[in-house]
């Protein structure tokens, strides 16, 4: 998911509201100041923000949210961001989703395990942090380069070359994992696969696959970053503008598929956030083990939750992670060397802790029976005729209603996406494929 940290999404209800988990949340008098004006922490008003409250997320500007014990996401929104958006303060970045906004994750933490120590791997912008989660480094920025495109190796060679099988889900014809790793975005090894819908000749998506017991050993999902036809009501990665309420839908998707399928007894799933968004965080983030010396600090924490048969209810762990702890895991479950040695991504990834420490069951729970979280269902359905109903005022009013209002990484994204789209075509001999 996109651009959201662990205090605005979890540490605030957690402890503030209901104070039901050992998470370490803000304390209730945790502010920054501004002016001489203080901005404490707060419950947000809504699930939904627009384009000029999304706060800045540049090296430059989370070396300043983080400065100090913390101290700078107020001055630094205001600085970047409320001359933009009339009547806007910094009390935007302070505040935290309450338990109904965000219904999803609060049945999700009271039934599996959530991780409280989780930094971003980069103080910095969404790329370099997802080259962490994929390849174990970034390339040299901690910001964005435009386009976003990265020559990196992947951890899926590793599992390509011990042959375990790995699928990547998209909402997209171009999966991130082309993005950061070109070899595949040229290679006929990785085709589109959807992640809620059937694709060409066939292709199952992953719910299908989920339902039907065939997925891979790995799979990876990307979320929708972006929806060109409908705007970003469409998309469902948490990045503002987009409603919280959509990456809830999706994460009860996920959920509900994997739950219900016949591989749910050996299933883990990791879901967590590239990066903090500029959103406020009161725990300073730590050192890393990095070759790199740009590199040897994480970035703020970020929502985590492991969802497994395997672990314990209302877990919470205080274990420090980042998103080379995905790498790691992976690597230790399916690709041990000769050596008794996972294989050398890079010294984060040596360093990395993995999740199997949260796998504290030796046998698997049972299914939660969906009476139990049919609320959920009924909740989402309920978001559904919302958007059908705000998608049919929108026709009434005019095309320009539709018109998409693209983030900077939305645009990066789409100029991004057409390169890769034109370098598999000129890989695979075929026609480019036509804009979006």
């Amino acid at each position: 998911m996109e651009n959201r940290s662990f205090d605005h999404m979890l540490g605030g209800f957690l402890r503030l509201d209901q104070g039901r988990l050992d998470v370490d949340g803000p304390a209730a008098d945790a502010a920054n100041s501004h002016n001489g004006k203080q901005y404490p922490v707060h419950p947000a008003k809504s699930t939904k923000l627009v384009k000029a409250q999304d706060p800045c997320h540049s090296a430059s500007c989370v070396d300043e949210q983080i400065a100090n014990g913390m101290s700078g996401f107020a001055r630094n929104y205001a600085k970047t961001r409320t001359t933009t958006f009339p009547g806007d303060t910094p009390a935007t970045v302070m505040a935290y989703h309450t338990e109904a906004q965000l219904p999803v994750y609060s049945f999700l933490a009271e039934q599996f395990a959530i991780c409280d120590r989780w930094f971003s791997s980069v103080p910095g912008a969404t790329m370099p942090n997802r080259c962490y989660a994929i390849a174990g480094r970034a390339q040299g920025s901690r910001d964005n380069i435009d386009p976003p495109l990265y020559h990196l190796k992947s951890f899926v060679r590793h599992l390509d070359r011990k042959g375990v099988s790995w699928r990547w889900y998209s909402h997209d014809d171009v999966p991130m994992l082309w993005f950061i790793d070109q070899f595949y975005a040229a290679s006929h090894l990785s085709r589109p696969v959807y992640f809620d819908r059937q694709g060409l000749l066939g292709r199952r998506s992953f719910l299908q696959d989920a339902a039907a017991g065939t997925l891979p050993a790995v799979s990876w999902i990307d979320p929708n970053f972006i929806d060109v036809s409908f705007g970003p009501e469409g998309s469902n990665d948490d990045h503002p503008p987009s409603d919280l309420l959509s990456g809830q839908d999706l994460v009860l998707k996920l959920f509900h598929a994997v739950l219900r399928g016949p591989k749910w007894a050996k299933t883990l799933v990791i879901i967590t956030y590239d990066e903090h968004g500029g959103f406020f965080d009161h725990v300073d983030p730590e050192q890393a083990a990095d070759a790199d010396p740009k590199f040897r600090r994480y970035g703020a924490r970020v929502p985590a939750i492991v969802i497994s048969p395997l672990v314990d209810k209302r877990q919470v762990s205080h274990v420090t992670f980042d998103h080379t702890s995905i790498i790691k895991t992976i690597l230790r479950r399916f690709c041990w060397e000769s050596n008794g040695k996972i294989p050398d991504m890079g010294k984060r990834v040596q360093a990395a802790n993995d999740l199997g420490g949260l796998l504290t069951r030796t046998r698997a729970r049972p299914r939660i029976p969906q009476a139990q979280y049919q609320h959920l269902i009924d909740a989402m359905a309920a978001y559904h005729a919302q958007l059908l109903e705000r998608a049919l005022d929108a026709q009434a009013i005019g095309p320009r209603a539709l018109e998409p209002e693209l983030t900077d990484f939305q645009q990066e994204f789409l100029a991004g996406r057409q390169e890769l789209l034109a370098l598999r075509a000129a890989a695979q001999g075929t026609q480019r494929m036509p804009p979006v």
